[in-house]
């Protein structure tokens, strides 16, 4: 796994290539310390996943990841950050960035790469918990019928919304596991989503 790291703090960011280099299986591709950077760096090197920081200088981590994004949308982006500003958390689920943690989560940056490498959608603890609060919209007057979505797939989306495993799903809804992935693979595909999480973001931000 090929990984560039864009952190403007040197410290931090050679803290975090002795901590990854350390893991089996992690290579450090390139190194930056601003968003023009990471985007160059994107197109030169074409790492499996940018592990970057949020604040810096001139050009945003935001405004770096959503360049990026734009020119390869399968481009895999892990934001690591001590900041968990709403406003922040909000733009990285919306532009499609596979992951939001906190830089005090250090043991968990590994395992959070391996997952976004596994096409997981990836947040911290603290930020998981208030993603409900921060995906409210108001009264919702979504129309599922306008996805061809139906009343076994609307209570399924209800269900991952609230967190549950399809083995919890099926337990609750009489079904097999398998059936509940088919229903997940479905609403995917209807509602144009990369997985679970996003149909959870969806669901606060779009239905709840």
């Amino acid at each position: 796994m090929r990984i560039a790291v864009i952190d403007d703090d040197k410290l931090v960011a050679l803290s975090l290539r002795t901590i990854l280099e350390s893991k089996d299986g992690i290579e450090i591709a390139a190194m930056g310390s601003s968003g023009e950077e990471a985007i160059a760096l994107f197109r030169e090197h074409c790492p499996d996943v940018m592990l970057m920081d949020i604040r810096m200088e001139g050009m945003t981590g935001i405004e770096a990841g959503e360049a990026i994004l734009s020119e390869a949308p399968d481009a895999k982006i892990l934001y690591l950050t001590t900041f968990s500003d709403d406003e922040y958390i909000v733009k990285a689920l919306g532009m499609g960035a596979k992951g939001y943690i906190l830089k005090q989560d250090f043991e968990g940056i590994a395992p959070a790469l391996e997952a976004v490498m596994r096409g997981q959608t990836v947040f911290g603890d603290k930020i998981t918990e208030r993603l409900p609060e921060l995906m409210k919209s108001g009264e919702s007057r979504f129309d599922y019928e306008r996805y061809g979505i139906s009343d076994k797939e609307r209570e399924i989306l209800e269900l991952v919304a609230e967190g549950m495993s399809n083995k919890e799903i099926a337990g609750q809804l009489y079904l097999s596991e398998g059936t509940v992935r088919n229903y997940i693979s479905s609403l995917l595909e209807k509602l144009e989503l990369r997985d679970r999480t996003q149909l959870a973001i969806f669901y606060y931000r779009d239905i709840k």
